[in-house]
């Protein structure tokens, strides 16, 4: 348990009892941010190598998460989240802290993650040792918004809603189009170079 007061936490595994709580802490920490509609009603099988960590409270309740997908000697960072009650005491930061140990014991050298443009988010990854890599769009089709180029097969409307990717080159375009057009950002951090992690109780989550 750590000693941050006043409300103390602890990182463990993941255990399938937690996914309830972990379900709520999710949803919470997204709806304040542009995948406010990213709803997973269950937590997604993780098979490892991959893993995933919680931040619990004295009671079980989860407080944070952290899920990383594992591939050869490349991870990557699925799932992110602090609970909106919990943020700005460093634990994301602390959940991450954990991951790295475990990422550098199995030989992994490289993490990344995705993110959109949220400045919490963006903020800290590069506050954590990230840098950023890449940059590409998500582009939302809402009901309203004009479907010409979308095509469904025979016997379905023209699509109501939909997601899809697209170059960042076509940035200005889109946004004159579509009312929810974001920039995802591809963050990197070299495992191999031991770049600290800065792991401050003011740390937003």
């Amino acid at each position: 348990m750590t000693t941050l007061e006043p409300h103390p936490f602890a990182i463990r595994p993941y255990e399938p009892t937690d996914e309830p709580t972990w379900v709520r802490c999710r949803v919470l920490a997204f709806l304040s941010t542009q995948y406010y509609d990213d709803v997973w009603p269950r937590r997604p099988d993780v098979v490892a190598p991959s893993f995933g960590l919680v931040a619990v409270d004295v009671e079980g309740q989860v407080l944070g998460l952290l899920d990383i997908t594992v591939d050869g000697d490349e991870a990557t960072i699925d799932s992110v989240a602090t609970h909106p009650d919990h943020q700005s005491r460093g634990i994301g930061a602390a959940l991450l802290e954990v991951a790295v140990e475990r990422l550098a014991r199995a030989d992994i050298t490289r993490l990344d993650a995705w993110t959109r443009e949220d400045q919490a988010a963006n903020s800290w990854y590069r506050r954590n040792g990230f840098s950023e890599a890449f940059q590409y769009l998500h582009v939302h089709l809402e009901d309203g918004n004009d479907a010409e180029g979308f095509t469904t097969p025979a016997g379905f409307s023209s699509p109501v809603r939909a997601f899809v990717h697209a170059g960042i080159e076509r940035e200005q375009e889109l946004r004159e189009r579509f009312a929810r057009v974001y920039v995802c950002r591809q963050y990197v951090r070299d495992l191999s170079a031991g770049t600290p992690i800065e792991t401050s109780i003011e740390s937003a989550d």
